[in-house]
């Protein structure tokens, strides 16, 4: 029986604080894991991938057979919606930030734009990832969770 059952280091009260859009992208960008959410027999689902930053846009390395490259793969589609969340929370204190961004996700096509995400994105699992799907955010949301301040009333 596991009887090592740490317990956070009570910090006092805690404040979410709306993060702007540019705050938010940074932070993102800061990170190279994040989460993936998209459909998949019409539930939502969720995968863990690392990413970077490229003009704004999210963009992931994925491999032939996978639910989401099927997705973004269909004819006469313009893209899937997903959503994609990158966070630093602190285990102990609960203080960080979070980051969501909401978006439609497409497969690259074009071979040379996919020989510099495939250059510049390197997969961390043992498997050929030989696609690569790039998200363009159309809504941007974001919090820090900090300590609040004791002079404002709850």
């Amino acid at each position: 029986m596991d009887t090592n059952h740490a317990q956070p280091i009570p910090v006092g009260p805690r404040q979410s604080i709306e993060l702007d859009t540019t705050e938010a992208l940074r932070l993102l960008g800061s990170m190279s894991l994040g989460r993936i959410v998209f459909t998949q027999h019409a539930l939502p689902t969720i995968r863990p991938v690392n990413h970077i930053l490229i003009d704004g846009d999210i963009v992931i390395r994925t491999h032939e057979g996978g639910a989401l490259t099927s997705h973004t793969r269909q004819a006469g589609v313009p893209g899937v919606v997903v959503a994609y969340e990158a966070d630093t929370i602190d285990p102990d204190t609960h203080l960080g930030w979070s980051v969501v961004v909401t978006g439609y996700a497409h497969l690259v096509t074009d071979p040379e734009e996919l020989a510099i995400y495939q250059a510049l994105l390197h997969p961390w699992v043992q498997q050929t990832m030989d696609h690569a799907v790039r998200i363009h955010p159309d809504l941007v949301t974001g919090i820090r969770l900090t300590v609040a301040d004791r002079s404002t009333p709850a």
